[in-house]
Formats: structure tokens, sequence, C-alpha cells
């Protein structure tokens, strides 16, 4: 089959399609055939080196794929050959087929077409499991989440207006506030003109937000702090803006808030498929309704993933950028 192989940790450059072995399932995992899968912040960090995949998962890069069902493992129930399908995975999702255990695998979404659901997995499964699961936002709370014209913020500003949250958001240019604020988003802030917790606590009447989804870290700690309600949450899920910084204890313990740092990737399998089947009851139904859609920048090929990487590396972007692996 073909793949997508880094040569050496590096730029863009360093990635060209290879002829590998084909994978095999093993009990309770899936093979798919991928249609497409797609770019994340997470695929570039692995390709410079930073992100290693997990033990015993796949060295080549995607993190979620669509496809449909090629074989089953022993022991695998639910699935037949031929199902359209969509997943979250560990690795490998740049290539014509990989292997799934079979609690990542979710139903394309009702009215979604193939190539488009390669451009949900991640996306979903991050935000329910960090907004609602962990941080248990509900109907009526304000919502902060940065980045808002990504693929992260483009899924979140949807999901959290459908859910009847107050959503609050930061860009850096008025072609992304505008999109951000077309998703549903109540409040967008351009955090290159303004600072984002004071355009948030004069929108409150000083009282803050309930949650708030970080990808930036140690840059916005402090005034993501600033930001939060009473009892509020800040879930930090990246680490754009830096690895170190300096934590108020005062504040934390004034506003009886809490930091949570997760992530996705080196979940043990149970956990990731506790998440999928609640993105499957829970979220699925707003995208087959209409309320959430895949936001996608750009559909290319698998013989275009440098330039793929060189427009997420750039973050030109809005939404999504899909590779198209196959018909």
């Amino acid at each position: 089959m073909r793949a997508v192989h880094v040569t050496a940790p590096g730029g863009p450059e360093v990635l060209t399609v290879i002829e590998v072995a084909d994978p095999t399932p093993g009990p309770g995992e899936v093979l798919v055939d991928v249609v497409a899968t797609a770019v994340n912040k997470a695929d570039t960090l692995q390709r410079k080196g930073f992100y290693p995949a997990p033990p015993g998962a796949s060295e080549i890069l995607g993190l979620e794929c669509s496809g449909r069902v090629a074989a089953l493992g022993e022991g695998v129930e639910g699935w037949e050959v031929g199902d359209e399908v969509c997943a979250l995975l560990a690795g490998g999702g740049y290539a014509e087929k990989v292997v799934v255990p079979a609690g990542q695998l979710m139903p394309v979404p009702e009215g979604i077409d193939l190539v488009s659901a390669a451009a949900l997995p991640e996306v979903a499964t991050t935000v329910w499991s960090n907004v609602f699961m962990t941080a248990a936002m509900e109907p009526g709370d304000s919502f902060l989440v940065h980045g808002g014209a990504g693929g992260i913020g483009t899924f979140a500003i949807q999901i959290a207006s459908a859910l009847g949250c107050r959503v609050f958001t930061t860009a850096g240019s008025r072609e992304k506030l505008d999109v951000c604020t077309g998703l549903g988003a109540d409040v967008a802030i351009n955090y290159r003109e303004e600072d984002f917790a004071e355009v948030i606590a004069e929108a409150t009447d000083g009282r803050g937000v309930d949650v708030v989804l970080d990808n930036m870290g140690a840059k916005y700690l402090d005034r993501n702090l600033d930001a939060l309600a009473f009892d509020g949450r800040l879930v930090v899920i990246g680490m754009q803006g830096g690895v170190k910084a300096e934590l108020n204890i005062a504040k934390l313990l004034n506003k009886r808030a809490h930091v949570i740092a997760t992530s996705l990737r080196g979940r043990p399998e149970d956990q990731k498929a506790q998440i999928c089947a609640e993105v499957v009851d829970f979220v699925w139904p707003l995208v087959a309704d209409g309320r959430i859609e895949p936001i996608i920048h750009e559909v290319l090929t698998l013989d275009e993933v440098a330039r793929a990487h060189e427009i997420v590396d750039a973050s030109t972007h809005v939404g999504k950028v899909v590779i198209k692996v196959a018909d």
C-alpha cells in the first residue's frame, strides 16, 4: 500500500509517499480502506520530531480517517465489510489502509460524505471529551475557545452554540473573526489587538466564563485564569505558546478554579472507546441535523501531503485541511 514516510525530522519537504506492507487486523481490530484523512497540529509536531507515536502505535502520521471496512479481526462484532466509517487513530491515517481498534470506529454521520467525514473524528472527540466530559459544561454556561478559526475552534464554537452556551473565541484577523461569528460565536476577539481577559470581563460584567479550552499553554495561563468565573474550569490541550509559566495560586484559590491538562492520543483504548461512543450518541445527531458541519479549508491528495503541512504550519487555514487518499 502507499503511505506517507517521514525521511527525517524537519519541514514539510521530508514527507514522501512510499510503498509499505499492508497492515493486518488483530483480535478486536478492524482493517479500513482509507478514503481520506486530515492534518492536525500533532502531525506537524511528529514530523518535526517533537511528538512520537505512543508505544505500539503506527509510526505513520495521521490521527483520524474515513473509509470503508475491509476486514474484521477476531472477535469484532457490529461491523461488516463495506461499512462506511470514520475513526480516531493513534497513528496510521496517512496511508491507503489502517488498522483501528473496533471501539474507535464510528459510523459516518448521516448526510456527510466520506471525504468530509475525515475532518470530524479528532475534533469531535477532543472537544466532547474535554469540554463536556471533563469540564462538564452545560447549557447556559459561558465558554472561551482559543483559535476559533482552526479545526478544534470551528467545531467547538458550533457544538457549544448548538447546546445553548454563550461562546467567546479568539482569532487573529477580521476574516477569521467573521468566520467565528458566522459559526455561532457571540463574542469574537482579535488577540492581536485586544486583551481577551479584559474583553470577557466587560462582556460578562466581571463574572468571567465557566470553561476555557486552551491550546496555547504557558503564554495564556495567567490571562486564562483572569477570564475564568468562580468554579471555572481551564482545560489545557496544547502548548503552542510555551511549556512553562508561573501559576498564581492565590488567584486559583480565590476563584476556586480548576486547571486541567489532558491529551487524547495516549489514552487507553477503553477510554477512547467510551469517548467515541458518546460522540456517536450525542454529537453525530447534531451533525446529521445540520447544527454542526465539518469546516474544510482545502482537500488535497496524498501526493500533495507536503503542501497540506505547509498550510497548517502557516496557520492560514480555516477549519481542517483534508487529504484524499482514494475514491
